[in-house]
């Protein structure tokens, strides 16, 4: 198996289930070492046995993004952990209560630009001045096709999706000199227990959702993973600032 990631440490954020389980998992099998970073804390040690099970090397740390101290904490205990974090996987985030934009509440949009905007702009915050610090390092940052093409119903996490590219963008013009690549990876639906709750709400969305995909299906994490590893790795090194599309074609509409 190839071990491109050794020696290597790895933050993924949200990892207790879905694309960041997948992603730390992923991880762990190229070498690296990961810190796995959730709210959900059963889930997120269940992702850790699932890594050490196969004799992988990682920790567990309970993180709310939405809270500046908690993210200070988490890059605190990395670095006790392991000395140092090379690459980061900016994936936590909620997609909210299904509503338009007139009806959707002040809590519902505070809440989810709060965990996926502005968590996301904390962990780039810690973990670029880590990496300014060490001399450079890879920042993806999860966003998806809703950022780029909207998507009714959910105006919160829409524009909390398209804030997260501006973020990329912006944060790369600014550290690329630095040694620092950032990117973002926009999923289309991928097969997660998010798109399930979404899915289970109302059921007539699972046929829209495939027809939305050329590829007549939905993706898988591990696929979003794959991508993450690769702009992480260096097989990416002249690629920063990109937004990359694993959608099964969705953006080709």
């Amino acid at each position: 198996m190839d071990k491109q990631f050794e020696g290597k440490v790895a933050l993924v954020t949200g990892g207790a289930s879905g694309i960041g389980r997948a992603t730390a998992l992923a991880f762990a099998r190229a070498g690296a070492k990961v810190v796995v970073a959730d709210i959900a804390v059963e889930a997120g040690r269940e992702t850790l046995r699932m890594i050490e099970e196969t004799g992988g090397d990682a920790v567990f740390v309970r993180t709310d993004v939405s809270q500046a101290d908690e993210v200070e904490a988490l890059i605190e205990q990395a670095l006790e952990a392991y000395g140092r974090v090379d690459c980061a996987v900016n994936n936590a985030g909620v997609i909210g209560e299904m509503a338009p934009t007139a009806k959707c509440t002040e809590e519902n949009f505070d809440q989810v630009i709060g965990t996926n905007l502005r968590g996301t702009w904390l962990c780039m915050k810690h973990e670029i001045a880590h990496m300014l610090e060490r001399g450079g390092g890879v920042i993806v940052n999860m966003s998806s096709v809703s950022g780029i093409r909207g998507l009714p119903d959910f105006p919160a996490y829409a524009a909390s999706k398209a804030g997260i590219l501006q973020l990329t963008r912006t944060a790369t013009l600014e550290y690329a000199k630095w040694g620092i690549r950032i990117n973002a990876i926009c999923p289309g639906t991928i097969d997660t227990p998010m798109v399930a709750g979404v899915v289970a709400a109302r059921p007539e969305l699972e046929q829209e959702f495939l027809a939305l995909h050329p590829m007549g299906r939905i993706g898988k994490p591990e696929e979003v993973a794959e991508a993450a590893l690769w702009l992480c790795s260096d097989a990416a090194s002249f690629v920063t600032g990109h937004a990359l599309a694993v959608d099964g074609g969705y953006l080709a509409h």
